[in-house]
């Protein structure tokens, strides 16, 4: 399988469904990019500023978060159990059809 599809729920409450490679190390932060989604990701996806964040909404399983991760979560605003950097979900066959929510804008 060389794409998976995602599935997005942006601020307003809308749903998009993203179509994603798996075999160009991409992440979730640079998907909505591509889908000219509001994610600023303005660290360049190195976990350190939490401009795409998002709330994992489906059961899906994740790979478990980094030191790096779960510091930037630390200092973020509107972090709740499900929270994920975007740019630290690699686009891989295992989150296939997984559903996500982009967090509300820092302050």
């Amino acid at each position: 399988m060389n794409e998976i599809t995602l599935h997005l729920i942006d601020r307003e409450g809308q749903s998009h469904t993203l179509t994603g490679p798996t075999d160009m190390n991409m992440n979730l932060m640079e998907l909505c990019k591509v889908y000219e989604l509001p994610v600023l990701g303005e660290c360049g996806g190195m976990a350190m500023c939490a401009t795409c964040q998002v709330y994992l909404e489906s059961e899906t399983s994740l790979p478990e978060q980094s030191d790096a991760e779960l510091d930037m979560l630390d200092q973020a605003f509107f972090v709740k159990s499900n929270s994920r950097l975007g740019c630290q979900i690699q686009l891989v066959a295992t989150i296939d059809g997984a559903t996500f929510r982009l967090a509300p804008e820092s302050l």
